[in-house]
């Protein structure tokens, strides 16, 4: 007799690029018992560099090149690759990609599965009608929504309406080791920079809605509060995208030239973590931050704005401190004394870092994406 295939989940997602969703996919690509499911990719636009991270063989990625604006021709050519694929599951993941569970009309038979990772960029607040009554609309054909923070969870149920019986909420696990050894400094690292120097950062994409302008504008009015600290105090913004050229001139513009290095994407993040006194999240609107998880796993002080999943994190005055959206006072007022305090940074960093080896690991979190998985199949796998 035929032993019955294994299942195949089909993520489909926009991009494959450098983010905190993407990063959470291929861990769980990664760290799936090859026995439990298949996995495979379908991105509507395309796929980047950051496909190199996954470590499984044989995982099919399928970049869709949709247009720019309403691009019927996209469907057809998703359609093609499902009925070539034969999923059991299709999981999509955040507003991009959730009106493509459409298509589930077309497969009665396979169960479908969405994630919140975080509010869509041009609805930062959820208020969005459409975009409600999108979700709302198309639940009846969704088995199970995974947030990946309890805000998002909330808010699912109870401002957009979706029924709390479908709604799963699941954290995004850390690497705990390779960030709790983060090995020597970069070969890049500014030779030009004090010995001594303390060394505040941030990673994330750099786009206007993770706000490193407002860092950039903390550090100035820092520098403007304490003459003092401009000699010693520096800052690294780990990460690309749209937003480093006009970052580029707020730095110029500030006179920050010698103290702010603007790092790239980076595949060595531990060392770059590993070389900060103080991490810093200026975000306007978050799911569940991978980089804060990171930052905590290094044993580092957070500052990170109050929105989205941060509070969750972040324990105020026990592991960091959490400031208002857009405030550049507000959070250098949160920086200074803990510049000034070493006791209290290295209180606060390890603090921070028994905090996500209680609550946060990958196993945990691959456990609770397969019993989904299990339960929309009717699946029993003991």
């Amino acid at each position: 007799m035929t032993a019955p295939a294994t299942p195949l989940v089909v993520h489909v997602i926009y991009a494959l690029g450098t983010g905190g969703l993407e990063n959470g996919l291929v861990n769980l690509i990664n760290r799936t018992p090859p026995n439990r499911y298949r996995h495979a990719i379908i991105c509507l636009t395309e796929s980047g560099s950051f496909a190199g991270r996954i470590t499984v063989p044989g995982v099919p990625i399928i970049a869709l090149h949709k247009r720019p604006g309403h691009d019927p021709a996209m469907y057809w050519r998703l359609w093609r690759a499902l009925r070539r694929l034969r999923p059991a599951i299709v999981h999509t993941r955040n507003m991009a990609a959730l009106e493509t569970q459409l298509l589930g009309l077309l497969m009665p038979r396979t169960r479908r599965v969405h994630g919140e990772h975080g509010r869509d960029v041009h609805d930062l607040d959820g208020s969005n009608r459409r975009y409600r009554w999108l979700r709302r609309a198309l639940a009846p054909l969704i088995q199970r929504f995974i947030c990946v923070s309890q805000d998002l969870a909330q808010w699912l149920v109870e401002d957009v309406g979706i029924p709390g019986r479908k709604v799963v909420q699941l954290y995004n696990g850390v690497d705990h080791e390779r960030f709790a050894s983060p090995g020597p400094k970069p070969a890049d690292w500014p030779a030009h920079w004090p010995a001594d120097a303390l060394v505040v950062g941030t990673v994330g994409r750099l786009a206007a809605v993770k706000d490193q302008q407002t860092l950039i504008r903390a550090l100035a009015h820092s520098f403007q509060m304490r003459p003092d600290l401009r000699k010693r105090v520096r800052c690294i913004v780990v990460g690309d995208g749209p937003e480093r050229p006009a970052l580029e001139v707020a730095i110029a513009a500030a006179g920050l030239g010698e103290a702010v290095w603007l790092a790239g994407d980076r595949v060595d993040v531990p060392a770059l973590l590993g070389a900060m006194d103080l991490f810093l999240l200026p975000s306007l609107g978050e799911g569940i931050s991978n980089t804060v998880l990171e930052a905590m796993a290094a044993g580092l002080p957070v500052i990170a704005t109050h929105v989205g999943g941060n509070p969750e994190l972040v324990i105020e005055g026990e592991t960091g401190h959490l400031v208002p959206v857009g405030d550049p006072a507000a959070l250098a007022a949160a920086v200074l004394p803990l510049l000034d305090d070493p006791a209290r940074r290295r209180a606060f960093g390890e603090a921070a870092r028994q905090s996500v080896r209680e609550r946060f690991d990958w196993p945990r979190t691959v456990a609770g994406y397969l019993a989904v998985y299990d339960e929309v199949l009717g699946r029993d796998t003991r």
